[in-house]
């Protein structure tokens, strides 16, 4: 199973700020949407980072409330992991882990054409495994 998978279950489009936006407009922006994460795109669409809750509280402990007035370009993380559609669930689980990431930015031919979390991995995943178990249970039964 791959990603375009679970990219079809969801809603389309990214919800994301601008490098110059404020952490307090993009804390309100989570709250808002109920998301842990949103892409930083460039005027061209380009993504210029990806601020995470996570890269919030790390810029709090450092910075303190000061930071909420600051622009997100100033702590987002800006080495942005991908992934394309064609890839498997297992591979960005992988990735997902071994990196420790929550959030991956889909890109085909150099677009950006959704995103996933690892939230939505585990879904699909605990689904696929029902389905296999529901096809054990019948293949015994009829057997």
């Amino acid at each position: 199973m791959t990603v375009a998978a679970i990219l079809k279950d969801k809603k389309p489009g990214v919800i994301a700020a601008k490098p110059g936006d404020s952490v307090e407009q993009v804390c309100q922006l989570l709250a808002d949407k109920g998301i842990g994460a949103v892409l930083v795109l460039r005027p061209d669409g380009g993504i210029a980072g990806i601020l995470s809750e996570r890269d919030i509280v790390r810029g709090l402990s450092m910075i303190g409330n000061d930071l909420l007035q600051q622009s997100v370009d100033s702590i987002m993380t800006k080495n942005v992991m991908v992934c394309s559609s064609h890839d498997t669930i297992e591979d960005i689980m992988h990735l997902m882990t071994r990196r420790r990431i929550r959030h991956l930015p889909v890109v085909d031919d150099g677009e950006l054409v959704g995103i996933v979390s690892i939230g939505d991995v585990v879904k699909r995943r605990i689904a696929q495994t029902e389905m296999e178990a529901e096809a054990l249970k019948q293949y015994i039964a009829t057997g």
